[in-house]
């Protein structure tokens, strides 16, 4: 389970306290505020804070004193333009604060993308909990033969079977060993009197990669929108793309005008070399082009082949 009990009861008392603003508000985020949305089988995703909303990014655009008698149809517009030309800048104006809770193998691939504040839970200061990812059957693939950091096809019977226990076995066995090393009881007293426990900042090395941490990771608008454009896509590991997805339906809901113009520009599009782009107008000129005279490698030729399709 995602929450406990308590922390659920923590999320309900913090959603009934209502104050009063000047700033502009969401409603449709305002809903999903605190809210922990459940993800893989002990993580979550949940929005903690924002600031900024579509009218924002317009505002900025415009360096105007308000919204004025603008129509929203007029709005969109101009986000879409922004988001058409890659511009970044007004998309900074806005920017949201989430509390995420990971398997670490996550957390180190999502750190990657470095433009964001963030707080990550301190195992030098608290005890880890007895938490690990374990993949869903669906999700135990064989390492692909043509894609070094993919998946190939999913694991069946004895075979899965014997990566689950090798998973659910390794993980608890190491949580035991870094127990033991602490010497620590639950409520932070020493659980054997007769020795020293190993401290925490070293006691921590022997978790594996699938205990779960947790960690306040603050970024703006346009650098979430990088980040989702690389991790919602179809190809990006499973693990951390049902975090991006997560968090897409976050920012339908705080920047619905962004969202749709994200979604038709940068994530359900693609983008063409100059090479490409040549090969493109060749054959809507009606010329039969074939790889060996395309000017593009065999590999931008396949990948220029899927991405128009037969």
């Amino acid at each position: 389970m995602p929450l406990t009990e308590a922390q659920l009861a923590e999320i309900a008392v913090q959603r009934k306290v209502v104050g009063t603003t000047r700033r502009a508000t969401v409603p449709a985020l305002e809903a999903l505020l605190f809210t922990a949305v459940p993800l893989l089988d002990h993580g979550f995703v949940r929005v903690i804070d924002y600031m900024g909303d579509d009218g924002a990014i317009v505002q900025a655009a415009r360096v105007s004193y308000g919204r004025g008698t603008r129509r929203v149809s007029e709005d969109a517009g101009l986000i879409r333009y922004l988001m058409r030309h890659r511009h970044s800048t007004p998309f900074e104006m806005c920017e949201i604060k989430l509390h995420v809770k990971l398997p670490i193998f996550v957390a180190r691939q999502w750190i990657r993308h470095r433009m964001a504040n963030v707080n990550e839970y301190s195992a030098r200061y608290s005890v880890m909990d007895r938490e690990f990812y374990i993949p869903a059957p669906e999700q135990l693939a064989a390492q692909s033969a043509v894609n070094r950091q993919g998946r190939g096809a999913v694991l069946q019977g004895d075979e899965a079977a014997e990566v689950l226990t090798l998973l659910r076995d390794d993980a608890a066995r190491n949580y035991d060993h870094y127990i033991h090393m602490l010497n620590e009881a639950p409520d932070g007293t020493p659980a054997d009197e007769g020795r020293r426990g190993l401290a925490r900042e070293l006691a921590r090395m022997n978790l594996t990669l699938n205990a779960y941490t947790q960690w306040y990771w603050k970024t703006d608008l346009h650098n979430l929108l990088n980040f989702c454009a690389l991790r919602a896509d179809p190809h990006a590991q499973y693990e951390i793309r049902v975090y991006a997805d997560a968090i897409l339906e976050m920012v339908r809901a705080w920047v619905p005008a962004a969202h749709e113009a994200f979604c038709d520009y940068r994530l359900g599009a693609a983008t063409l070399s100059a090479q490409m782009l040549a090969v493109v107008r060749r054959r809507l000129a009606g010329e039969a082009v074939e790889q060996p005279s395309s000017g593009l490698s065999k590999r931008e030729w396949t990948e220029l082949e899927t991405l128009l399709g037969p």
